[in-house]
């Protein structure tokens, strides 16, 4: 194997996906995930059914990502795992094979921060992929979390902003479990929304400080709004569906570009990169790329593959690591919490 050839082995195990990936000099050669099916009828993610499945998942999930990448895990340089946050059972999983697979193959192991990864999935080479400069703002966006996040180098982060209460993932999917719509809602209220009309149904937006998000009031006031109307009329839903997802969708969005538009203010960085789940949404991604021409904004949009929680992200900051030569000593535990900052 020639010595030029960086082979890192990322695994992601944080939630409810089991996921492998193999990145080879910052280019991915394989991004396998496995999804587990099983929570969907819970109407949310059950934590010992999840760990379960990751015990199931992460041997074929890894085996199935080395021989994509074609390559044996001979030619391996690390193994980067998501040491956390997420969910603990989870997590251990991923945690344990990491370690056993590290000392198996005497290579070095590298623990991640699953919030970091998020953001440094912008710095996957690929062809038509432009990599934000330094310093940029990244707004990450997911079911568990929602802050502005400023970036000064690739391990040097700051918060500054976040939400005082409930991630706008979780009020997407919420509020699509109100409505009646299978879990995860997320993306079918965007899908709905581009049917409907956005101004439909007015509803306020909470008043928190410049940079902070809150989106527990804001799911309150749909619940009460949606038993209101329900009473008046029970086929109230099903009639204006498309409207009420629209009007949700347009009142969530509108909050996170506001907060956007006062993280410019306050640092002066015009370099605006989104991340996580909810990154996948498309009146964000479209709504940003209005910003650039309204505002002059330079704006970095993940592929779609790289948005929900996948390897990939996992094995370039790895990958990153890696070339510091920062890792971690066999000891290294999983954290159920942890902050993008550690």
């Amino acid at each position: 194997m020639s010595t030029k050839n960086i082979y890192i082995l990322g695994i992601e195990s944080s939630c409810d996906d089991t996921s492998a990936s193999v990145i080879c000099n910052g280019k991915v050669l394989s991004n396998v995930v496995a999804n587990q099916e099983i929570h969907a009828k819970y109407g949310g993610v059950v934590p010992e059914l999840a760990s379960r499945a990751h015990q199931q998942n992460i041997v074929p999930v890894v085996q199935q990502a080395i021989e994509q990448a074609g390559i044996t895990k001979h030619d391996l340089n690390a193994i980067a795992f998501t040491r956390g946050p997420g969910l603990m059972g989870s997590l251990l999983v991923g945690t344990s094979f990491a370690k056993s697979l590290a000392l198996g193959l005497n290579i070095p192991l590298i623990d991640v921060n699953h919030m970091q990864a998020h953001i440094l999935a912008h710095f996957i080479k690929e062809e038509d992929s432009i990599i934000p400069p330094f310093p940029f703002v990244c707004l990450t966006i997911s079911g568990g979390h929602t802050q502005i996040v400023k970036i000064t180098n690739h391990f040097e982060m700051e918060i500054l902003g976040e939400t005082i209460d409930d991630a706008v993932g979780e009020a997407f999917d919420k509020s699509a479990k109100i409505l009646g719509l299978p879990y995860p809602g997320g993306p079918l209220v965007d899908k709905y929304a581009q049917l409907g009309n956005p101004k439909a149904f007015p509803f306020t937006k909470p008043k928190v400080g410049d940079l902070e998000f809150s989106f527990s009031g804001l799911k309150t006031a749909i619940l009460y709004f949606i038993r209101k109307q329900e009473k008046e009329n029970p086929d109230f839903i099903k009639k204006n569906l498309y409207d009420i997802c629209a009007s949700i969708q347009y009142t969530i969005i509108e909050i996170l570009m506001g907060k956007l538009k006062n993280a410019v203010k306050h640092t002066d960085i015009k370099h605006i990169a989104i991340a996580g789940g909810v990154s996948a949404n498309s009146e964000i991604r479209k709504r940003l790329q209005l910003a650039e021409k309204h505002w002059g904004w330079a704006t970095y949009i993940p592929k779609f593959e790289y948005t929900t929680d996948n390897a990939a992200m996992i094995a370039i900051a790895g990958y990153l690591k890696y070339l510091n030569n920062d890792y971690s000593d066999i000891s290294v535990t999983a954290q159920a919490r942890l902050k993008v900052t550690e």
